[in-house]
């Protein structure tokens, strides 16, 4: 690369021309992303709602814990799921090392903490307003939960879309478990990295553009859902 100018016009190149390998890594991160986020959501979206309704002794400490997990060191979770994956190790047999599956596992390790932190959150301030409506309707808990993980939909969404910003950004824990092998388990953030350490500027910026440009539009979505959530309040 000569100058920067010229790696960013080759970056610009291969991302308007849908470079090939560009376009497979690019889908690798979603399908991996969007299937942890997904895995993740039904986990952590009832969870959340469930410590927001129900009253136990421990309860304030589960909720500690959880939002204590909410900052696992991604490369700890990529440790503890290689180990388990290993061919020494308890779940080795399942020969899921070195696969997308074991890369959404390690995802879904380290977003579910947050989806249900922020779901509890919302619930929480959602279950304050119809706590007596529900009392009196003598609804069950998991009707309770129902109704609450429906009305407050839009928060949730909000939860789940923090939670795939997390995953899509996600290096660590996928190098580590992933192996970054050429067109099985690359995805965006491994692929900077490599290309980055080879010295070829030209696709790293065009995996960096991607990848800007999906934290963008995750952002821009939590923006949105959250203006409308604030409006159907009013």
């Amino acid at each position: 690369m000569n100058s920067i100018g010229e790696g960013l016009w080759q970056a610009a190149r291969l991302v308007v021309t849908l470079d090939p390998d560009l376009v497979e890594i690019t889908a690798l991160s979603l399908r991996v992303s969007l299937g942890a986020t997904l895995v993740a959501s039904c986990i952590g979206l009832p969870l959340g709602a469930w410590l927001a309704v129900n009253r136990f002794p421990a309860r304030r400490f589960v909720i500690a814990i959880l939002n204590a997990l909410m900052g696992l060191p991604p490369v700890v979770v990529g440790l503890i799921v290689y180990v388990l994956f290993s061919r020494s190790g308890p779940l080795g047999v399942l020969g899921l090392l070195f696969t997308p599956t074991a890369m959404v596992i390690a995802q879904v390790i380290i977003i579910t903490p947050i989806i249900a932190s922020v779901a509890h959150q919302a619930i929480r301030d959602l279950w304050a307003d119809y706590h007596d409506l529900l009392i009196s309707l003598q609804a069950t808990r998991l009707q309770r939960i129902k109704t609450l993980l429906w009305d407050g939909r839009r928060a949730l969404m909000t939860a789940s879309l923090a939670g795939f910003g997390r995953a899509i950004g996600e290096v660590g824990a996928i190098m580590i478990v992933g192996g970054n092998i050429d067109h099985a388990t690359r995805v965006l953030t491994t692929a900077i990295a490599l290309e980055t350490g080879k010295g070829e500027f030209d696709m790293a910026l065009a995996l960096g553009f991607v990848l800007i440009g999906l934290a963008i539009l995750v952002n821009l979505g939590l923006h949105f859902i959250s203006r409308t959530e604030r409006g159907a309040r009013w």
